[in-house]
């Protein structure tokens, strides 16, 4: 069935970081792809629920409030309208864009894909794309939890703007974003040029995604921000005890979900031939069977855990506790 599924992208960045140049840089390219965009910014008028069409796009205006709170009931009513319309013969779009206002927090609209029956029937989400200020950046990540946010629920950071500043500049950020965020891949781009390879059909929520982490990079002692968002890895090479991991992950969700942004995996489990994978946001998560470990291959765990202000001793010491 996901072959069926109409591919989503979440594309958010804080005001002014060159969300709207990226998109319609992306509407421009020569990629064959009909797009519809789910645009949304604060203003007085209601939505406007109307497809607005411009060229071949298809474009959705959402005025009323921010997509993460006000008019999260909208975002499903428009996402289940266009489906309805597009089956219907009216419209006709390949995937779909959601353009966020720079305020929000994307976790509320990235749940929306997996706690709304009706939209998970039918949209899949691919990925979560931040844009990032290279001038502005770090003082926007000191000022706002909305930006913090918004890099530790990203798939793939793009520093936008790098004309602006300089390479010592960058590389600060990029180190910054990295602490922040270790499993996103992180590109700099200037005036929204990116090859769209590199932000459609990224499957960045696909379970079996390969989990590219570098903990060592974590260990830098050069890191002196104290954001509310960071991350950290567990790795092991003995296996799990299958139930005593899943007990106390759930628990850990429980008490810490509303600050767990995004937690992904690759695990070994006793007496389990293939790996296993997982990921979740927020208080959702979700488990598959992966491949079989390869003969060449030494069966291990690697987990990685973004979130605001999560007591990382505390996981730590209990998933050692779920050791088989």
């Amino acid at each position: 069935m996901a072959n069926d599924l109409i591919p989503t992208t979440i594309l958010t960045g804080f005001l002014g970081s060159g969300k709207t140049t990226l998109l319609n840089k992306i509407l421009k390219d020569d990629h064959g792809l009909k797009i519809a965009v789910i645009e949304n910014e604060f203003g007085e008028e209601g939505i406007d629920n109307d497809l607005l069409l411009q060229g071949d796009e298809q474009i959705v205006e959402m005025n009323n409030g921010c997509i993460c709170c006000t008019v999260r009931g909208d975002l499903v009513r428009i996402l289940l309208d266009l489906k309805a319309r597009r089956d219907a013969g009216e419209i006709h779009f390949d995937r779909v864009v959601i353009e966020t206002t720079g305020l929000a927090d994307p976790g509320p609209v990235a749940q929306t894909f997996f706690m709304d029956d009706e939209v998970a029937q039918s949209y899949m989400l691919d990925a979560i794309i931040t844009v990032v200020d290279a001038l502005h950046g770090n003082q926007q990540l000191d000022e706002t939890k909305e930006a913090q946010a918004q890099v530790g629920f990203a798939d793939r950071i793009l520093i936008s703007k790098t004309d602006l500043a300089n390479e010592e500049t960058v590389e600060a950020l990029r180190r910054r974003l990295v602490q922040m965020n270790p499993r996103a891949q992180i590109r700099t781009i200037q005036f929204g040029n990116v090859d769209v390879a590199e932000v459609l059909d990224i499957k960045g929520f696909n379970l079996n995604a390969v989990l590219e982490v570098d903990p060592d990079f974590l260990e830098s002692d050069e890191h002196t921000h104290s954001d509310a968002v960071s991350s950290f890895v567990f790795k092991s090479k003995k296996p799990f005890d299958g139930t005593k991991l899943e007990e106390f992950l759930g628990g850990m969700i429980q008490v810490f979900g509303p600050d767990l942004l995004r937690y992904k995996g690759v695990l070994y489990i006793k007496g389990t031939p293939r790996r296993m994978v997982f990921q979740g946001v927020h208080m959702m998560m979700g488990a598959d069977v992966g491949r079989k470990w390869e003969p060449h291959e030494t069966p291990s765990s690697k987990m990685v855990f973004i979130g605001r202000n999560l007591p990382k001793d505390t996981f730590i010491a209990g998933l050692k506790q779920c050791l088989a």
